[in-house]
């Protein structure tokens, strides 16, 4: 493949500013990654929403958005094993405008994501405490004292870099593992103490044709993304090129296993106590319906959450470290001020992006949660994330299919026809990810807001980037 001349001082400035990045992750610590990034536990919730569909959707899921998604990361990364990952692979393609764009987007999505699962704490730590805390998610204030905190930790820990942000994810990683395994076996403890629970693993019935079980699919076909994130610190990589590949083939089925199972696991305890599905928290709702309030199970049950919460900082951690990565290469590439590629003189991480990004998650925290509930806000801000993925993953499938010849030229055929499915079931997704999956006083509303962000979203990326010549004069 003959490179442009762009391309070449692009792919040389790539390479240099790299150089200046430690290298820290291994083989181990990509897995544990992917399975950080693409396992949350409120997908399990989400998906069992479905009923007895949810096995048919998840095999539908992966059959058509994970397995094509799998194949485009793992090929475009092998041929571009570059800082920055789908930003990187969507500018080779389609040149400056599209690349900024789908930065941009992963950049929303990322923000909006970190308070997406932050909001999930104070549910899943009142559901540990028990009932005496049960105030605490829809105390805004308590609620907001608390992720300040966190999100303080955060920062600090992105300055200081993946030297220590590596052992946060592969901790959080190994009992994200260890809390799945525990909800899998619960249906197990409960057949043995003669509990009359059906486990739904098997069960193949077709989702019933509404608007609330469309959205659950939606969402359902989008749950496994993510993979490709862990490319976006790919100059942070031992061996990008071969290692984030091989951590696709091992993290896959351990991720297929954990979403299918877990989700049967939570469908069997909400079908015997015919209660509501909490789908912020719906791991340790269903280890509560499962262990109940007193005795060994109960420790069971909350050194389990326990292990979510955990989950939740470790996986926070990692999408902010990715978050604050792609303006620190689109400065490189002189599409920002270089302000934000400004690294710390002895960690060599990008401190003023961190400082960036940890003030628009906490305006984010605050802003989804004006005037509504904790369901509403969890659902706001997981719909308009989900869907500022989604047309970043749009640009993904389409670059084996319509983009620059150049970099089409060496992905298989076979890459390209999976990437026709997996970009027809992300627009699915998207399309469907207005309409709420929650109980909402004006669905209507619910729609406008999410289509509002998004496009409000790119249209304050687009003018951010016709206007960067005033801001950053290209230097090329």
């Amino acid at each position: 493949m003959s490179l442009t001349r762009s391309d070449r001082r692009s792919s040389s400035t790539d390479f240099t500013a790299a150089q200046h990045l430690p290298r820290q992750l291994k083989l181990h610590d990509l897995v544990l990654s992917q399975v950080l990034t693409v396992v949350g536990s409120a997908w399990v919730g989400i998906a069992a929403g479905l009923g007895r569909a949810q096995t048919v959707v998840w095999i539908l899921a992966f059959g058509t958005f994970y397995l094509p998604m799998a194949a485009a990361v793992y090929h475009l990364n092998r041929e571009m094993p570059l800082e920055g990952g789908l930003y990187v692979w969507t500018r080779r393609a389609f040149g400056d405008t599209a690349g900024f764009l789908v930065a941009w987007n992963i950049w929303a999505y990322a923000l909006s994501t970190i308070a997406t699962i932050l909001f999930e704490i104070p549910s899943e730590f009142a559901y540990m405490v028990g009932p005496s805390a049960a105030w605490i998610p829809e105390n805004h204030l308590t609620v907001f004292c608390f992720l300040a905190a966190v999100l303080t930790v955060l920062a600090l820990s992105a300055v200081r870099g993946l030297a220590v942000g590596k052992w946060i994810h592969n901790i959080s990683g190994i009992v994200m593992i260890a809390a799945f395994t525990l909800l899998i076996l619960a249906p197990l403890w409960a057949l043995r103490h003669h509990a009359p629970v059906h486990f739904p693993l098997f069960d193949l019935q077709l989702p019933e044709s509404n608007a609330t079980s469309l959205a659950l699919i939606g969402q359902t076909l989008f749950a496994a993304a993510g993979i490709e994130y862990i490319a976006i610190m790919a100059g942070e990589s031992k061996a990008p090129s071969r290692d984030i590949g091989r951590s696709i083939l091992i993290a896959s089925p351990i991720i297929f296993l954990m979403f299918t199972l877990g989700t049967a696991s939570v469908l069997a305890f909400h079908e015997r106590t015919g209660g509501t599905i909490n789908y912020i928290a719906p791991i340790p709702q269903t280890l509560r319906l499962a262990f109940g309030d007193s005795g060994v199970a109960n420790f069971v049950a909350r050194l389990v959450i326990l292990f979510l919460q955990i989950r939740i900082l470790g996986a926070a951690s990692l999408i902010f470290t990715g978050v604050t990565r792609l303006p620190m290469v689109a400065g490189w590439d002189h599409l920002i001020p270089p302000w934000f590629s400004q690294l710390h003189p002895r960690y060599r991480t990008p401190t003023n992006s961190i400082l960036v990004a940890t003030l628009l998650v906490a305006a984010l925290l605050v802003l989804a949660s004006v005037g509504v509930r904790a369901a509403e806000a969890f659902a706001l801000l997981n719909n308009a994330s989900d869907i500022l993925y989604g047309l970043a993953y749009l640009a993904m499938f389409a670059i084996p299919l319509v983009g620059a010849k150049a970099v089409r030229a060496r992905i298989p055929t076979w890459v390209a026809v999976l990437c026709v499915i997996g970009f027809c079931a992300t627009f699915f997704s998207c399309a469907t990810g207005v309409y709420p999956f929650v109980d909402v006083p004006n669905p209507l509303h619910f729609a406008v807001k999410i289509t509002a962000t998004i496009l409000l979203t790119n249209l304050i990326g687009y003018a951010f980037y016709r206007v960067r010549g005033l801001l950053a004069p290209a230097s090329r």
